[in-house]
């Protein structure tokens, strides 16, 4: 599909957003529940924290010709992220999730999506100029277990971006109600090997690799392809290994109040460190920073920090 020229983004990705229908306050959904409506996505969040931290980013994907799908290229476009690669699905309205707080801490999350918009994203929608003409190509193992259309989206876009020389950032990201670990671990080791960065939870580091420390599964992973891989501890920091080195990051300390969200604000961290051109060690600290801003805030990407906020949580970073 021909797309017409556009300026070049230091990052572009691809995947689903949603609308987000999420309770405010611990309970049962019931009648008359109060609601927070917005919206959310893997890669549409990381897109959002780069351009907060001051880099261009495009964000591909399919909505729906609905207030939905208005809503959330809106919000996109209002976050300075480029979205004249998105297009608009006149048959197939935007996906959904509904997000409960059962207990204080304890969410219920459920998904409308299978067949909608986000999941009809397909090869020819993508702009092949701009992901050649990209710094970074990110992408995750959500919008592959969405169909098949859109795990060939994928699949080419990561190809292309490798052929042209771009940086390929893998999020692991599994997500067991979409598909299996047999069916994640099959599909994500055809990507590792086009493939310069991966990020990875211990468990979906075992998609690849024993279970083992941290450091060791880093090192695993990068035997696969990446030249860089980045276990995430939630918690308990991460562990980077880039070149032979391995790099600690404890998380920065904050009172979380909406976990939902972390891991895609640690990646943007890391990526706009990247692309900054700081050294491994900077971008686990950025990465963290971002992570804690996003936890302490409730929403998806609502938390995400500028750069000139960086400030507020610096003095309590800790590195070792």
């Amino acid at each position: 599909m021909s797309h017409p020229a556009h300026p070049p983004r230091a990052l572009v990705t691809l995947g689903e957003a949603m609308a987000v229908a999420a309770a405010t306050g611990p309970g049962p959904l019931a009648g008359g529940a109060p609601m927070r409506f917005g919206w959310a996505g893997a890669e549409a969040t990381v897109a959002v924290g780069v351009s907060r931290l001051g880099h261009s980013a495009a964000w591909t994907g399919r909505v729906g010709d609905d207030a939905a799908g208005a809503m959330i290229l809106a919000g996109l476009r209002g976050e300075g992220v480029d979205v004249t690669g998105a297009r608009t699905d006149p048959d197939a309205p935007t996906g959904l999730m509904l997000r409960e707080r059962r207990t204080a801490d304890r969410l219920r999350v459920s998904y409308y999506r299978a067949g909608l918009a986000g999941s009809r994203l397909a090869p020819g929608d993508l702009d092949e100029a701009r992901i050649t003409g990209a710094r970074i190509l990110h992408v995750t193992g959500i919008t592959p277990a969405l169909s098949d259309t859109a795990r060939a989206a994928v699949e080419h876009a990561v190809r292309l971006a490798h052929s042209a020389g771009v940086t390929v950032s893998l999020d692991v990201n599994h997500r067991e109600r979409l598909w299996s670990r047999a069916e994640a671990a099959e599909t994500l080791a055809r990507l590792l090997p086009y493939t310069d960065l991966v990020f990875a939870g211990p468990e979906e580091a075992t998609l690849f690799v024993p279970d083992g420390a941290p450091e060791a599964m880093a090192r695993a992973l990068t035997a696969l392809g990446p030249a860089e891989a980045v276990v995430k501890l939630g918690a308990e920091g991460a562990v980077a290994v880039a070149d032979g080195t391995a790099h600690v990051q404890a998380a920065v300390p904050v009172t979380a109040v909406d976990p939902v969200g972390a891991g895609d604000a640690f990646v943007s961290g890391y990526l706009a460190a990247r692309l900054d051109g700081s050294p491994v060690a900077e971008r686990l600290r950025l990465a963290a920073l971002c992570g804690a801003f996003a936890v302490s805030v409730p929403g998806d990407w609502e938390g995400l920090p500028h750069r000139a906020e960086l400030g507020l949580l610096a003095a309590q970073d800790i590195t070792r």
